[in-house]
């Protein structure tokens, strides 16, 4: 494979020098070139099942550590079914191998949450917004996409410009959900167009700072003000960048070809115009002001009904149009003008201010990924979003690639190689295994993009398949830094909530479609598809560690905290699983309650306290509740060995 560019300086971690240029050795760690990396030598060479483990035993050997035993078959089955779908073994797929898992549908589910959190993913936003009510659309087409395996470099392209892509059809705009379900900010228009440009500059802000944290792992927006203070990164990257974002409106747009779509378009403006006559009467008020209206909603039911598809779902995308902050010149206040189909390059905003313009700044790609001609691509196809995409998976290759692989590895073992997986620049943590990252992230664009091909190279590992039980490692190592076990996990919100749902004889597997309110009782579908809310987040998601949607989410944090333990005790929805199960295990028995939820059959200790608490009550529903209960709520539900 030809090599994507420069040279890897092996365990150098460089600062950028903007003097140096092109020069490799001044090339910050991360911005070096992939190239293959040999195999390091180990004492113990029959311990190693994939490449991936050569790196790994020559550190723990170098450190003085041996690797932990390998954890019995039930424990990886369940890790292993957990890692992959999401969900306990036997419910996701028959059986908990990787071919069955990769070839299960809620294999795309699992790692499609885990994209919706790097991705700002919403389905509800405040009522002054645009609507976000097909946001699901972009949601369904993520998980489609990740059960097909598509390349991850189509998947980046995609999402920001499948639009401009000739074999993308009308329906492949849901994945510009991306970028057209962004975070907006609330604009009061009868304020003047300075304050105005400021909120407007920090919604391109945001949209900037996505992109880079989420494919780059770059903090491009801190070079909003001045030049980065540690990467390689300059105010001007930064406006070429941002103007791709004032050159893009969000809008919803058909997903049907435009023969479809032409008569549902001029339906929607009939009934949008007889809409406004309504208002208009509402106000005036004359004295056959019910009749009128009567009339004319009557016209307006007409129309939807004889228009096929009058209420075919639209994507949350985006379209080009130059976006410009201006006075109102009939009115007091300020003008929103979108001139559609123009792009527009910014001006430079000095220390970030909207209203103190510098030199226009031609749109281009960052200057620390030059092409053969030592300049960075313009984009200038369109708004250049197409530019842009392309260069993050050609010029920016090496620098993708290292970022989704590492985030895939700190998503199975719970550490990065590089910790910050969303920072891979000076500020971030140096890799500590940077052969290993390399290798992998040169094998990964080896084979296509592949992401089910990194699961397998992961997962085969005999570095992932090690007991969580090592005592000497964990008192020499307490960080697991150098992965001589595997560090006991506690399971995400959703997770946990579907293997309750699962362990309740309850859960709801079909796919896609709406979201539907993640408290209601009723709501027994996978944890997916509970609705996310910007403005009010739902308070069972805000005390379980479920990220804002209003940001980039690179980790989940863990906590453990009285309100937890409150919900565990009290809540209606775990006190309806404990119902559910309780009933079931009434009438099948402890042993088959403990099979159901653990894949194992009780202790003889756990079947002694189980016992004695049900003495005298065997036939008490509200008995076996309380089992249940102190089951779904156990660690062993909780946690992943």
């Amino acid at each position: 494979m030809e090599v994507v560019r420069g040279v890897w300086i092996t365990g150098l971690v460089l600062t950028w020098l903007p003097c140096l240029g092109r020069a490799e050795t001044g090339l910050l760690w991360s911005l070096q070139p992939l190239k293959a990396v040999g195999l390091p030598d180990v004492k113990d060479s029959t311990w190693p099942r994939t490449r991936s483990d050569w790196f790994i035993l020559a550190r723990m050997e170098a450190e003085g550590l041996r690797p932990a035993a390998e954890a019995e078959e039930r424990t990886l089955q369940r890790r292993l079914s957990f890692a992959l779908t999401g969900l306990p073994p036997g419910v996701g797929a028959k059986e908990a191998t990787l071919d069955a898992l990769f070839a299960s549908p809620h294999y795309g589910e699992r790692w499609g949450r885990h994209w919706l959190d790097l991705a700002r993913y919403v389905d509800e936003t405040p009522d002054w917004l645009d609507s976000t009510k097909y946001a699901y659309l972009y949601r369904d087409w993520v998980v489609s996409s990740l059960n097909e395996d598509m390349p991850y470099d189509r998947f980046i392209v995609r999402q920001l410009a499948a639009d401009y892509l000739p074999e993308c059809g009308p329906e492949e705009l849901v994945a510009l959900g991306f970028l057209g379900l962004s975070p907006t900010y609330f604009k009061e228009l009868q304020l003047p167009p300075e304050i105005i440009r400021t909120t407007v500059a920090e919604e391109w802000e945001e949209h900037v700072d996505a992109i880079g944290r989420t494919f780059l792992g770059l903090t491009i927006a801190c070079a909003r003000c001045h030049d980065h203070k540690s990467d390689p990164i300059t105010a001007e990257d930064y406006y070429a960048i941002a103007g791709v974002f004032a050159s893009v409106k969000l809008a919803e747009r058909p997903i049907v070809a435009a023969a479809t779509w032409a008569p549902v378009a001029k339906a929607r403006a009939e009934v949008a115009a007889l809409e406004k006559k309504i208002t208009e009467l509402k106000k005036a008020k004359p004295k056959d002001l019910v009749a009128q209206i009567e009339a004319l909603q009557k016209e307006i039911e007409g129309i939807k009904q004889r228009t096929p598809h009058y209420d075919l779902p639209m994507a949350n995308a985006v379209e080009d149009a130059a976006l410009f902050v201006v006075a109102n010149d009939k009115a007091h206040g300020t003008k929103l003008d979108y001139r559609m189909g123009m792009a527009r390059d910014l001006e430079l905003q000095k220390r970030g201010n909207p209203n103190d313009l510098g030199p226009v700044v031609e749109r281009r790609f960052l200057s620390a990924f030059p092409r053969p001609d030592g300049k960075p691509r313009r984009l200038r196809t369109g708004s250049g979003r197409l530019d842009l995409a392309r260069a993050l998976v050609e010029e920016a290759a090496p620098l993708t690639a290292r970022v989704i692989v590492n985030r895939v590895w700190k998503l199975h073992f719970g550490r990065g190689i590089v910790d910050t997986p969303s920072e891979f620049g000076r500020l971030g943590d140096a890799p500590s295994h940077p052969e290993l990252l390399d290798d992998l992230a040169f094998r990964f664009v080896e084979n296509g993009w592949s992401m089910k091909w990194l699961h397998r190279e992961i997962l085969n590992s005999a570095t992932w398949r090690q007991s969580s039980f090592a005592p000497e490692s964990e008192a020499r190592d307490p960080e697991n830094q150098f992965y001589a076990r595997m560090t006991r996990r506690r399971l995400d919100w959703e997770a946990w909530r579907d293997s309750l749902l699962a362990a309740s004889g309850k859960l709801d597997l079909t796919m896609g479609g709406r979201a539907l309110p993640v408290a209601s009782l009723d709501n027994t579908r996978r944890s997916l598809y509970g609705a996310s809310n910007r403005q009010d987040m739902d308070a069972m998601l805000r005390i379980h560690d479920v990220p804002d949607p209003g940001a980039h989410s690179p980790w989940r944090t863990e906590t453990l905290t009285p309100l937890q333990g409150l919900f565990a005790l009290n809540s209606p929805f775990i006190l309806k699983q404990a119902e559910g199960l309780g009933a079931w295990m009434m009438s099948a028995g402890i042993e088959a309650g403990y099979e159901r939820l653990f894949e194992r059959g009780p202790a003889p200790r756990e079947r002694r306290a189980t016992q004695a608490y049900l003495l005298g009550r065997e036939r008490d529903l509200a008995a076996w509740n309380g089992v249940a209960q102190a089951l779904l709520v156990s660690n062993e539900m909780l946690f992943i060995d």
